[in-house]
């Protein structure tokens, strides 16, 4: 079951990097969406490599393919099938890492717990896996949007040391995706380009923090005690390939405050109960307090890069290893939709939950 993820909006995702292609089957959506492939082709040209000289050079359209659950532009309430064929798998770039095992990489725990593994691209534990996950999210914000005018916007925060200052509160799609980085800091942002492209000539990585933004979440999702939001989330988004660290609201920082400093207190604020502040990151007693929901999330430098290094075979022999192959110096660009996708697909499943499936009416 560790491909299936949610309990009532459900998605389950399938295929791998060098096989004939992958995808996800959603069940759960509700009857009557609107949606095209032009919506979820939106999301998935935002995470697809080949877009910038600080990504992957793998050419590959993503295009995507609806093959069920959909009719006459609306869904039909039964289950959704997407596809997206490879197109350029260059599978003998992997021919080494047949025996040798790339460090850091998914190779030694996957064989230690399969005693077998697909060596070509890292088959599911390829990032390529999280063209699924993008596919059903752009489902699950149309769902948001429709329902309760949610907005879920991501942005590169910081890469290496380079720290952006960004607004969650007033930031825009628009200004995410003014440059190849996908920050709407424009001066860090050409800093970070600067610096991606410098590591990238050297055969290296790097990586940095996301942050994502939830905008207009009602209160009351979540499920205390196990199923709390902030921990729905925290799963969803450390599910994703090269993610190390999650962080919510004031996070690893609050704990430098004190009680009275940390602290949301209560205000009237045009006849609502708000919170003067919003250390608590939009959830409470994991159950959302209608502010907006700010989290962050850290991603590792690439594992696989063309720097020789130490490793051993499957048989145990000592070795080394320059890595062929396609690969992104730095995540974060393409990871921007993922984090979206992951943190939309939980509160679409919250709000099912707490709404109910059979109250929808998109008509």
């Amino acid at each position: 079951m560790g491909s299936v993820f949610g309990q009532l909006f459900r998605v389950s995702t399938f295929g791998e990097s060098h096989g004939g292609g992958v995808g996800v089957v959603i069940d759960g959506c509700p009857p009557r969406l609107p949606i095209s492939a032009e919506e979820i082709q939106f999301e998935l040209d935002r995470r697809r490599p080949g877009q910038s000289k600080i990504t992957t050079p793998r050419r590959e359209s993503d295009t995507c393919e609806i093959i069920s659950g959909v009719f006459e532009g609306k869904t039909l309430g039964t289950s959704i099938a997407i596809l997206v064929r490879n197109e350029d798998a260059r599978s003998q770039d992997y021919d080494e890492m047949a025996q040798k095992l790339r460090p850091s990489h998914a190779d030694g725990t996957y064989h230690a717990k399969y005693g077998i593994r697909n060596w070509q691209g890292g088959g599911r534990s390829s990032a390529r896996e999280t063209i699924g996950r993008v596919a059903a999210g752009a489902i699950a914000k149309k769902i948001l949007k429709q329902v309760s005018n949610i907005e879920v916007i991501a942005y590169v925060k910081q890469i290496k040391d380079i720290l952006a200052q960004i607004n969650p509160e007033t930031v825009t799609l628009e200004e995410v995706e003014s440059n190849i980085v996908r920050c709407p800091d424009a001066v860090c942002a050409a800093k970070m380009i600067e610096l991606i492209d410098q590591v990238r000539l050297n055969q290296d990585s790097i990586g940095g923090i996301v942050e994502c933004v939830a905008r207009s979440v009602p209160a009351g999702l979540g499920a205390p005690v196990f199923d709390k939001l902030e921990a729905d989330l925290a799963k969803a988004v450390m599910s994703l390939p090269a993610s190390k660290g999650f962080e919510i609201g004031s996070g690893f920082a609050g704990t430098l405050l004190t009680g009275s400093e940390h602290n949301d207190q209560y205000v009237i604020e045009e006849g609502q109960i708000r919170t003067a502040t919003n250390r608590s990151g939009g959830i409470q007693g994991g159950i959302s307090n209608g502010e907006n929901i700010i989290l962050r999330v850290a991603f590792k430098p690439t594992a696989t890069i063309g720097k020789e290094q130490k490793t051993v075979t499957v048989g145990g022999e000592e070795t080394t290893l320059a890595a062929k192959g396609r690969h992104d110096p730095c995540v974060l660009p393409r990871a921007v939709p993922m984090v979206e996708s992951m943190v939309a697909l939980v509160l679409c499943d919250h709000l099912l939950r707490q709404q109910g499936q059979c109250s929808f009416n998109f008509l």
